[in-house]
């Protein structure tokens, strides 16, 4: 019995033992793990300060999309255009006024009448800058400037460019006036996001979203001879007012400068200027106070293999039409550079400045390139061969 107390008092010591360094070790954990709770705070507080922080800030930008996020950064540069012009008209309708009181009143004269529009601009410098559309602001008698907070200022037309559809209005500078940044029309593809704004039917602030569906979109084949643009096509809703206004990327960058809407069968296919070319002609308004493009004087149309071959398997075709691809002579003004230079109707241009011609718009793009006054070399096909001509473009009339 002695020997067994002994036994349990020796087993009862040794447990009291193990549970003792147990313990102990588990005090020593507790502690370790305060100081390393401790230190890795100051070493975030001191070495990362933003990141205690970063949770949040990515939880608070996740709570909006990227469009509104994009669309809070550039609308304070978007601004309303108010223009009015003044133009004559009779006081009765000439073809609703009746006869004999026509002969009894006799000529009443024209009389002046305003007549007012609206449009979208973007500030492209906090100097006042504003682009816009040519067609918002020409021949008008007053602009008023609508900024973001409300403020209405007048605006100056610095210059306006018809081919192009762009012009460029001077407000007074303000201290927080804030500008657009510009991105670069090259570097877009289609798919990419595009959202517009502007103000739409005079309302202010108005974004849609949509993506780019095609590039270079030749503004001729939508009906405008007289422009000279390779447009960026987009989905997002461009309406009545929009013009003018940007058109902007993922990033919150200016792309384009939104110019009309397709309406009717096709609706919903909105177009801008790509912003690289509005930042060239921005630059030639502000040197020149205007833009001068060259031009050769012809009316193209597209020639290519087959549109040849139907053509010469009439028995009643006039001419005989080479059967390759390019730009084919349709008439030629009369004193132009082009009857100078010797080009002739039936022409078709195949080389223009050591660049291919496969139809029109390759060649006008070459001509816009060109130097007024410097020859401008020419190969093109008349009766089956080859020839070179050299043509001095001149200054684009009638556009001022």
């Amino acid at each position: 019995k002695f020997s067994l107390f002994w036994i349990v008092l020796l087993y009862c010591f040794q447990k009291s033992r193990i549970v003792m360094q147990s313990l102990r070790k588990l005090e020593i954990m507790r502690r370790f793990i305060s100081i390393f709770s401790l230190f890795s705070i100051l070493f975030c507080f001191l070495f990362e300060p933003i990141s205690v922080f970063a949770l949040a800030d990515f939880q608070e930008s996740e709570s909006h999309s990227f469009v509104a996020n994009v669309a809070s950064k550039v609308s304070p540069s978007v601004v309303r255009i108010d223009i009015e012009r003044e133009f004559q008209t009779d006081e009765f309708e000439s073809d609703l006024l009746d006869p004999l009181l026509k002969d009894l009143l006799g000529d009443l004269g024209t009389f002046p009448k305003k007549e007012r529009g609206q449009g979208s601009g973007v500030i492209i410098d906090s100097s006042g800058l504003v682009l816009t559309n040519a067609h918002v602001v020409e021949r008008v008698d007053r602009v008023i400037v609508t900024l973001q907070n409300g403020n209405q200022v007048d605006g100056t037309v610095v210059g306006t460019d018809q081919v192009t559809d762009l012009a460029l209005v001077k407000i007074k500078e303000f201290p927080d006036l804030e500008s657009a940044k510009l991105g670069d029309s090259e570097d877009i593809q289609v798919g990419d996001w595009a959202i517009a704004l502007g103000t739409p039917y005079g309302l202010e602030s108005t974004v849609t979203l949509g993506i780019v569906s095609s590039l270079h979109r030749d503004i001729n084949s939508l009906g405008f001879s007289d422009k000279r643009l390779d447009l960026i096509q987009t989905d997002a809703a461009i309406n009545p007012g929009n013009s003018g206004g940007p058109l902007i990327n993922a990033n919150g960058e200016v792309i384009g400068i939104n110019t009309l809407v397709r309406s009717g069968p096709g609706a919903g296919l909105g177009f801008a200027i790509p912003i690289n070319l509005a930042s060239k002609v921005t630059n030639q308004l502000l040197t020149n106070g205007e833009v001068i493009h060259p031009y050769l004087g012809a009316q193209l149309v597209l020639l290519n293999e087959r549109i040849a071959k139907e053509h010469n398997q009439d028995p009643n075709a006039l001419i005989f039409l080479p059967e390759r691809s390019g730009a084919l002579v349709q008439s030629v003004i009369p004193q132009s550079p082009a009857e100078e230079g010797g080009l002739r109707r039936g022409d078709l241009v195949i080389n223009a400045g050591g660049n291919a011609i496969n139809d029109p718009r390759s060649l006008l793009m070459q001509v816009e390139n060109a130097q007024i006054g410097k020859p401008f070399e020419l190969e093109v096909v008349r009766n089956n061969k080859e020839i070179n001509l050299s043509i001095k473009p001149a200054a684009l009339p009638g556009i001022s």
